[in-house]
């Protein structure tokens, strides 16, 4: 194949093909690895969700691209119902295939090219980086509107509460993003899958009326099912904000045929509609984080943020890559801060997403030094 032929060549090397050799050292510990590195959900779904989802799974035809109307009712219902976000427009939610899809493909599908900007946080989830390499845009690393000076960017990427950090960003650093993107003409596209895992700060979504007045133009939400629902493996999220956007998204997204398929619109359209679910995981999450991080400030490392979300953003004083090697001579796998930008590399990410008997076996062998 040619290299024009090679998209893959537009884009760094996968992270996590990085850290294989440490993960088969830490997988030799006689107990057994504890893998603390991908936030994948390892607690079952409920079986409210998989009886929805099986209830349709009858039905032969093309599903819609735009989503059920009940799903589409459904979470504009849970969005004001659990993170009080109003004036949400039914026509205006998105159903996607998992979120990390559509941040990959959200440039290009908005037509940004190689004269546009998008401006990502400085330490990210690095598939912002990757939606806007595979559109040919430019990219800049920047946490506040002071670091762009004149420029004006196209896209801005928000992640709060973000991963790996766990920062949450307050209403007021919210409110100046939004004027700075409506003084120059740029989309804001916030990413809040972690919006229902707030711990020691109340995390506010970018469509909260204290933040936009109630004004979604300009704006996109991008939430996902996979963290507090456990449906990571249903690539279950949406989009909304701007009904003008999200119109022009779903125009796109209909000649592609990015389509959710009709069973897991109905297991959503259930998990939105239910609370105690989520609750129940939440409190799961809130019991390892609890113990975890106590294991680690014992153990010598200082937890920088981590007011939210699924991971301890942590660090010994060294490079991050050093204290992978720590933790796996350990048996513990974590990901290295270097995944996620150049200003990260003396941490690593420390997820919760591990069973109650891997956290437990995680808290021994790091009492154990």
């Amino acid at each position: 194949m040619s290299t024009r032929g090679r998209v893959s060549s537009l884009l760094p090397d996968f992270p996590w093909d990085t850290i294989a050799s440490v993960k088969k050292r830490a997988a030799e510990h006689p107990d057994g690895i504890v893998d603390l590195s991908v936030g994948t959900p390892v607690d079952p779904v409920d079986p409210l969700i998989q009886r929805a989802l099986a209830s349709v799974a009858e039905v032969p035809g093309y599903p819609a691209t735009h989503g059920t109307p009940e799903l589409r009712a459904a979470a504009v219902d849970a969005l004001k119902r659990r993170f009080g976000i109003t004036g949400v427009e039914s026509d205006a939610v998105l159903p996607v295939i998992g979120t990390k899809e559509l941040i990959a493909g959200l440039p290009r599908l908005l037509g940004l090219g190689a004269e546009d900007l998008v401006v990502i946080p400085e330490i990210a989830y690095p598939t912002y980086e990757v939606g806007a390499l595979l559109a040919g845009a430019r990219i800049a690393r920047a946490d506040g509107t002071a670091q762009l000076g004149p420029q004006r960017p196209t896209l801005i990427y928000l992640n709060s509460p973000s991963n790996p950090t766990g920062r949450v960003l307050g209403v007021e650093h919210l409110r100046k993003v939004v004027a700075f993107a409506r003084e120059r003409g740029a989309i804001v596209a916030s990413d809040e899958c972690y919006l229902g895992l707030a711990w020691d700060e109340r995390a506010v979504s970018i469509l909260d009326p204290q933040v936009c007045d109630g004004d979604h133009t300009g704006l996109l939400a991008i939430h996902s099912l996979s963290k507090t629902s456990n449906m990571a493996g249903y690539r279950a999220g949406f989009v909304t904000g701007d009904p003008a956007l999200v119109r022009e998204l779903l125009e796109v997204r209909k000649h592609a045929g990015l389509i959710m398929p009709f069973p897991v619109q109905a297991a959503m359209t259930a998990a939105l509609g239910d609370d105690a679910h989520e609750a129940t995981q939440r409190e799961r999450y809130r019991a390892r984080r609890e113990i975890l991080r106590k294991a680690l400030l014992a153990a010598g490392f200082r937890i920088d943020h981590s007011q939210a979300g699924l991971y301890l953003w942590s660090t010994r004083g060294e490079p991050g890559r050093t204290t992978l090697e720590w933790l796996a001579d350990r048996g513990i796998l974590a990901a290295p801060g270097d995944f996620y930008g150049p200003a990260a590399g003396d941490h690593v990410r420390i997820a919760l997403t591990a069973t109650d008997e891997r956290i437990a076996a995680a808290v021994r062998r790091l009492a154990e030094g």
